[in-house]
C-alpha cells in the first residue's frame, strides 16, 4: 500500500470529492509488483506536498466498484482529481518526476 489515506467507498465523497486540495489516487493491489515499486515514490510525494496535495490509495481487490467507476483495467494507475473531476491519469510504474508532473501545476 502506498502513502496517504486508504480510500474506500465509505469515505470517497469526504476524502476525494469534497477535498479542498487536489487528490492523487493510487489504484493498487497487494499482489502487484509494479504497485509496490512506486509505493515509496508516492509516499515521498505525499510527505513533500503535505497540506497542498492529498494522497489516497485504493485497493482494487477490496474496492472493485471504485476501480470500475474510473475504468481501471491495469495497475498501478494514478489519477489526479481536483474539485471532484479527473484531470490526469497515468498507468504503470513510472519515475517520481512523472508522478509529480501529474499534479504539480494544480497546486
Amino acid at each position: 500500500m502506498s502513502a496517504g489515506i486508504a480510500v474506500t467507498a465509505a469515505n470517497f465523497e469526504a476524502e476525494v470529492e469534497k477535498s479542498a486540495v487536489p487528490v492523487l489516487l493510487d489504484f493498487w493491489a497487494e499482489w502487484c509488483m509494479p504497485c509496490r515499486m512506486i509505493a515509496p515514490l508516492v509516499e515521498d510525494l505525499a510527505k513533500a506536498y503535505q497540506g497542498r496535495l492529498k494522497v489516497g490509495s485504493i485497493n482494487v481487490d477490496q474496492e472493485a466498484d471504485l476501480a470500475s467507476r474510473y475504468n481501471i483495467i491495469s495497475i498501478p494507475t494514478l489519477i489526479v482529481l481536483k474539485d471532484g473531476q479527473v484531470y490526469r491519469q497515468k498507468v504503470g510504474a513510472v519515475p517520481k518526476h512523472e508522478i509529480e508532473a501529474l499534479f504539480k501545476d494544480l497546486i
